[in-house]
C-alpha cells in the first residue's frame, strides 16, 4: 500500500491541480454574489473550499523538490534510485497529504449536497466588468484630481489648471479647451471663474449659454451685442452673423467662452465665428455629453452621496468605467445606494459607497486591492515593490505571454483610475507610488477579516489571537503603534500557529533575531525598519525555499542602519526574484547568489561588494548598485552578456582612479547592452582620454541616463539620438557653443534635466559677449518640466539664459553655485517661462557671508515679483567646497 502511494504522487498531484482549478473558478463565481448575501450552508462551504485551496497550493509546492521537476529524469539508475531513497521519508509524507486533501474536498462537496437547503448561486451577478486585455495607462484626469486638495470641495485646483494651459507658452494660434462632464459638476461654474480671472488679458470676450435646443440666429445675434458690435442694419442669415464676427475678431486677441453647448449641428455652426487670427485667442467650451435620462440619474447618484468628497470622486470613476449607454448598469448603481446617504451622510453611508466600488472589480483586481491592507495607514507604496509583490504572491496573471510585472503594473493604473489608490508621485506621466484614504483601508482591512485573506497585528502574541477557526495567511506586524515585537515577546507556539503565512511585512522595530523558521511557505518577506540601530539576523532565512521577494528598508531619518546578517548560502532561494536592501550600512552578500536562477531584481546599498561572475546572472533585470572599484576589467565586460538588463546602475565606491582596463571595459559594456533603459553612475570617475564622449555605439532605447559621477569634456554628439530620453543628468568641464545646449534642446520627451557645468571658457579667457552662454533658445526644451542647473566656480545666475518661446512646460528652476561667484544678476529672460511655479537657489559658501546672501535672495524676489506668473522662492545653502 505504501509503495502504491508513492508511485502515485504524481498522479495525485495532477489531480489537486484539477481540483484546485475547479475550486477557483468556484470560488470567482460565489464572489459574484457579493450583491446578495449567500445562505449559511454556501457560505460555510465557500470559506472551507477558499482554505481549501490554500493548502492544495502549498501541497503541490511541497510536492515539487520531493518530484525532482525537470531534473527527476537525468543520471543513470543507480542516481535516480539514491535519489528516490534520499526522498522517500518526504515522498510519503506528501503522499499521505494529497490523500488527506483530496478525501477533505470530497467530503466537502457531500456534505454541501447533505445540507443543501434549496438555494442556488446564480451564474453572474449585476455589477461585473472583465479585466482589459492590453496594457492600461493612468488616467491624466486622476493626477489633477488629487494635485489640490481643493478640488475636493471646490474648483480652485482645475481653475489654475485650465489657466495653466490656456496662458500657458507662447502658442499664437488659437487654442480650444473643452469641459465636459455630467450636470451638477460645476463645470460651469468653473469656466466662469477662469473667464473671470483671465478675462482682462484678452482685447475682446464674451460669455454665452447655448443651452439644449438652441436658436442659433439668436445665440449670435445676441454675442454680437456681448462683443460691442451692435444689432445689424439689415436682414441677414446666420452665414452673415458669422462672417461678421469673424471680420470683427480678425485681428484681435480674443476670449469666448460657450457654455451648455449639448447639439452638435450647433456646435459646427457657432464655431466658424471664431477665426485663426494668429493673435493668442482662446475659446473655452462647456459641454454636456450625457442624455437626458441619464442626466437624471447621475444627479440622483450624487445626492446620494451626500456631498461627501471621497464617495463623489469614487462612484464617479465607477461611472467612468462603465458605458454611458448601459443606463440599467446606472441604474443599478443609483438602487445600490440607500437613499439615507444623502440626508444623513454617516460613515455607514460611506462605507455602502465604497463597497460597491470593491464590488465591481473583477476577482483579479479584488486580490491585488486587498493586498494593499498589508501596508500601514498613510504608508507610502512604491508601484514597483507593489507589483512585484502581487507577482511573487501569484496574483498577476499571464495575459497572452506578457511579462508579469508589465501585466501588474495595467492593475496598479486600473486601481489609481478607479480611485481605490491615491496617486502620490508622478514621474514623466506615470504614477511611481501611492496611498490608501484611511477609509478605503478600513474597507480593505474589513474584507481581509472577512475573506481571511490578511491579518494586521502588533505582536506576535496578537498574531496568534487571530488564528481562529483558519489559519492566517498573510500577516502584517506593526511595531509602530506601540507593538512590542522584542526577542521575549516571540513565542514557541509561534510554529505551528503561523505556519501556513505566505507573505510577512515588518514595520517597526528590529534589534532581534527574526523567528523565520515557522514560514516555510512564506513567498513574500519585507522589513520596513523606522527605528533601532542594533541590526537584523536573518541567518535562519535560508530555509524559506518558496521566498521570491525578500526586501529590507533601513531608516531613512536617522544614521544608516548598522547591519543585516544573511546566512552563509543563498543555495535554497531557487525561487527568489527580488532582493532589495537599502539604507543599511553593513551588508554581506554571499557569493553563491550568482547562481539563482531566477533573480531578476538585485539592488543593494552603495558600497557594497557584489561577488565576481555578476555576469553569470541572465535573468537579470535590474543591477545596482554595483560598486566597480577593484573589479577586473573582464568581469566588468560580462556584464554585457546581461542582455534582458534593463536598469544598471554604477558607483566607484572609493572614489579611486580606476585603471585604464577598466574604463575601457565600461565603455564597451554600454555599448552592449542594446536595450538598457536607464542607465546610472553615481561618484567621481576621472577619465582624461574622454572614452564616454567618444562612445560611438550607445543604447538608443535609454529613457533615463544620469551621468554626474563620470565628467565629460563637453556634451557628446550622441545624446541627440536618443529620442525616448525622459530625465538626464549631464556633468560636462566646459560649455562654449550653442550648438551643445541645441543638442540638449532638441530632445523630444525630455522633462528633466540636471545640467553640471565646471567652466564656460578656458582658463585665462575673457568672454567678450554678453548672451549666456547655456541660453534655452526659441523652441527647445518642449517637454521640459525641471531644470537644475549647476556651477561651481562661475555665476550660474550669469551663464543662464532663456529666450522667449523656450520650455513652454517648465515648472521649476533649481540654481546651485558658489557665493562668491554671484555678480548680483538672475538669470536672464525667466519671464519667458510662462508655466514657471517655483524657483529655487542653493548656495554653496566657505567664509559665510550674510550680505551675499541677502544679496541673492533681494535679486530673486524681486525678480520672481514681476514674473507673469509669480513662482514661489525658495533659498539654502551648505558649508564647505566640493559638493560638485
Amino acid at each position: 500500500m505504501a509503495e502504491i502511494k508513492l508511485t502515485g504522487v504524481r498522479k495525485q498531484a495532477s489531480f489537486l491541480k484539477d481540483e484546485l482549478s475547479a475550486m477557483n473558478a468556484a470560488l470567482e463565481n460565489l464572489e459574484l454574489m457579493d450583491g446578495a448575501p449567500l445562505d449559511p450552508v454556501t457560505k460555510d462551504w465557500r470559506d472551507h473550499v477558499r482554505e481549501m485551496a490554500y493548502d492544495m497550493e502549498n501541497c503541490i509546492d511541497d510536492s515539487m523538490p520531493v518530484l525532482g521537476g525537470a531534473n527527476a529524469s537525468e543520471g543513470g539508475f543507480v542516481k535516480k534510485a539514491s535519489r528516490r531513497l534520499r526522498t522517500l521519508r518526504a515522498r510519503r509524507r506528501v503522499a499521505d497529504k494529497m490523500a488527506g486533501l483530496k478525501d477533505l474536498a470530497m467530503e466537502a462537496n457531500k456534505r454541501r449536497m447533505r445540507y443543501d437547503s434549496g438555494c442556488r448561486v446564480p451564474p453572474c451577478a449585476s455589477l461585473v466588468v472583465s479585466g482589459a486585455a492590453g496594457s492600461v495607462a493612468v488616467d491624466p484626469r486622476i493626477s489633477a484630481m488629487y494635485k489640490e486638495a481643493a478640488w475636493l470641495v471646490g474648483v480652485d485646483g482645475p481653475r489654475e489648471e485650465l489657466v495653466g494651459w490656456l496662458t500657458g507658452g507662447s502658442e499664437k494660434k488659437l487654442k480650444v479647451v473643452s469641459i465636459v462632464g455630467f450636470g451638477g459638476l460645476g463645470k460651469t461654474t468653473l469656466a466662469k471663474q477662469v473667464y473671470d480671472q483671465i478675462g482682462e488679458k484678452f482685447d475682446s470676450k464674451a460669455f454665452f449659454s447655448v443651452s439644449q435646443r438652441p436658436d442659433v440666429m439668436r445665440l449670435l445675434v445676441g454675442l454680437q451685442l456681448k462683443l460691442g458690435l451692435g444689432e445689424s442694419s439689415s436682414a441677414c442669415d446666420v452665414q452673415d452673423i458669422v462672417d461678421r464676427l469673424r471680420q470683427h475678431l480678425a485681428h484681435k486677441r480674443y476670449l469666448i467662452v460657450v457654455d451648455d453647448c449639448w447639439d452638435e449641428t450647433a456646435w459646427d455652426q457657432i464655431r466658424c465665428a471664431f477665426p485663426e487670427s494668429g493673435n493668442g485667442s482662446r475659446s473655452i467650451w462647456v459641454r454636456t455629453g450625457l442624455s437626458t435620462q441619464l442626466k437624471e440619474v447621475s444627479s440622483e447618484i450624487l445626492k446620494k452621496c451626500g456631498g461627501l468628497p471621497l464617495a463623489v470622486i469614487t462612484i464617479a470613476s465607477l461611472l467612468a468605467s462603465r458605458p454611458a449607454r448601459l443606463r440599467d448598469d446606472w441604474e443599478s448603481i443609483r438602487n445600490s445606494l440607500s437613499s439615507h446617504c444623502a440626508t444623513n451622510p454617516t460613515l455607514e453611508g460611506m462605507n455602502r459607497i465604497l463597497n460597491l466600488s470593491y464590488m465591481d472589480l473583477p476577482r483579479h483586481l479584488r486580490a491585488c486591492f486587498l493586498y494593499l491592507g498589508i501596508y500601514p495607514e498613510d504608508h507610502v507604496i512604491g508601484r514597483d515593490d507593489l507589483v512585484r509583490q502581487w507577482v511573487a504572491e501569484g496574483l498577476v496573471s499571464n495575459l497572452h505571454g506578457q511579462n508579469l510585472e508589465d501585466v501588474g503594473k495595467t492593475y496598479f493604473n486600473q486601481l489609481i483610475n478607479r480611485n481605490l489608490m491615491q496617486p502620490e508621485r508622478t514621474q514623466y506621466g506615470e504614477v511611481l507610488s501611492c496611498k490608501v484614504h484611511d477609509m478605503m483601508l478600513d474597507l480593505v482591512l474589513s474584507k481581509c477579516a472577512e475573506e481571511n485573506f490578511l491579518s494586521v497585528a502588533y505582536s506576535f502574541k496578537e498574531a496568534r489571537l487571530h488564528e481562529c477557526k483558519y489559519n492566517v495567511r498573510r500577516l502584517s506586524l506593526n511595531s509602530r503603534a506601540g507593538g512590542a515585537l522584542e526577542e521575549d515577546a516571540v513565542p514557541a507556539t509561534v510554529a505551528s500557529s503561523l505556519s501556513q503565512v505566505r507573505s510577512l511585512a515588518w514595520f517597526g522595530k528590529s534589534g532581534f533575531k527574526c523567528p523565520v523558521f515557522p514560514f516555510k511557505y512564506l513567498r513574500v518577506l519585507f522589513f520596513d525598519i523606522t527605528c533601532d540601530r542594533i541590526g537584523l539576523d536573518l541567518t535562519d532565512i535560508g530555509q524559506l525555499c518558496q521566498l521570491r521577494y525578500l526586501k529590507v528598508l533601513g531608516p531613512k531619518s536617522q544614521a544608516w542602519f548598522t547591519e543585516i546578517k544573511f546566512p552563509r548560502s543563498f543555495e535554497g532561494f531557487v525561487h527568489l526574484e527580488t532582493l532589495e536592501i537599502d539604507y543599511i550600512l553593513e551588508v554581506s552578500i554571499p557569493s553563491d547568489i550568482i547562481r539563482l536562477p531566477r533573480l531578476s531584481h538585485l539592488i543593494v546599498p552603495l558600497d557594497t561588494r557584489l561577488p565576481e561572475g555578476i555576469g553569470n546572472m541572465k535573468s537579470l533585470l535590474t543591477l545596482g548598485w554595483l560598486d566597480i572599484r577593484e573589479r577586473s576589467s573582464e568581469d566588468i565586460r560580462a556584464l554585457g552578456e546581461l542582455t534582458n538588463l534593463r536598469n544598471l546602475r554604477l558607483c566607484n565606491g572609493a572614489r579611486q582612479v580606476l585603471p585604464a582596463a577598466a574604463l575601457d571595459a565600461l565603455v564597451t559594456l554600454f555599448g552592449m547592452l542594446r536595450d538598457l533603459r536607464e542607465l546610472c553612475i553615481l561618484r567621481k570617475i576621472d577619465d582624461d582620454d574622454d572614452r564616454l564622449a567618444a562612445l560611438s555605439h550607445i543604447p538608443l532605447r535609454l529613457q533615463v541616463l544620469e551621468l554626474e559621477g563620470w565628467a565629460i569634456s563637453r556634451v557628446p554628439k550622441w545624446v541627440g539620438d536618443l529620442h525616448c530620453l525622459c530625465r538626464l543628468v549631464l556633468r560636462v568641464r566646459e560649455i562654449t557653443s550653442a550648438d551643445e545646449v541645441r543638442a540638449l534642446g532638441e530632445l523630444p520627451d525630455l522633462v528633466y534635466l540636471r545640467l553640471l557645468v565646471e567652466h564656460f571658457d578656458s582658463p585665462g579667457e575673457i568672454r567678450t559677449t554678453a548672451a549666456a552662454l547655456v541660453t534655452l533658445g526659441t523652441g527647445l526644451f518642449p517637454a521640459l518640466e525641471e531644470l537644475h542647473f549647476c556651477s561651481p566656480q562661475e555665476d550660474a545666475s550669469a551663464n543662464l539664459g532663456f529666450q522667449a518661446g523656450t520650455a513652454p512646460r517648465l515648472r521649476r528652476l533649481h540654481l546651485e553655485f558658489h557665493e562668491l561667484n554671484f555678480g548680483g544678476a538672475t538669470p536672464t529672460g525667466m519671464e519667458h517661462l510662462l508655466s514657471l511655479e517655483k524657483i529655487s537657489v542653493f548656495r554653496e559658501y566657505s567664509n559665510h557671508r550674510p550680505q551675499v546672501g541677502r544679496a541673492i535672495e533681494s535679486a530673486f524676489r524681486e525678480a520672481t515679483q514681476v514674473h507673469p506668473s509669480s513662482p514661489s522662492f525658495q533659498m539654502g545653502g551648505w558649508m564647505g567646497l566640493g559638493h560638485f
